[in-house]
């Protein structure tokens, strides 16, 4: 499976909020929110669900990888979404290893997996 999905009962600006806090213990910084909804309203459409995402980052684990190969930089920054669907709040993302698994290299693969773990740590705590 190329996410990783879960519920919470929590409303989606508490999600946000929990996952922003999580994210930071684990050194990622969210770099921009965008409100999907808000933004399909300035342009004059409706959305019938809110619907956020967040792209995060590690520094550290940035450089690592666009030192190894520019073109992962393809990849970055790593999406995180908070959404409502069927009336349940939900939070997930794409898998970095499902993203990375695409360049054959066992390196990469190392980081993509700790990165992959400690965002569903970061995912899991904040749905609770």
């Amino acid at each position: 499976m190329f996410h990783y999905t879960v519920e919470t009962t929590k409303t989606p600006e508490q999600a946000v909020e929990a996952l922003t806090q999580h994210l930071m213990e684990e050194k990622f910084g969210v770099l921009w929110k965008l409100d999907m909804k808000e933004k399909l309203q300035e342009k004059g459409i409706e959305l019938d669900m809110p619907y956020q995402i967040l792209e995060v980052c590690n520094p550290v684990e940035a450089k690592k990888v666009l030192s190894e190969n520019a073109l992962l930089g393809y990849f970055l920054p790593c999406k995180l979404a908070v959404y409502v669907e069927e009336a349940v709040t939900k939070i997930g993302m794409p898998k970095p290893t499902a993203l990375i698994g695409l360049t054959e290299n066992e390196e990469m693969m190392k980081i993509a997996s700790d990165i992959e773990s400690r965002l569903i740590g970061c995912i899991n705590r904040s749905a609770v």
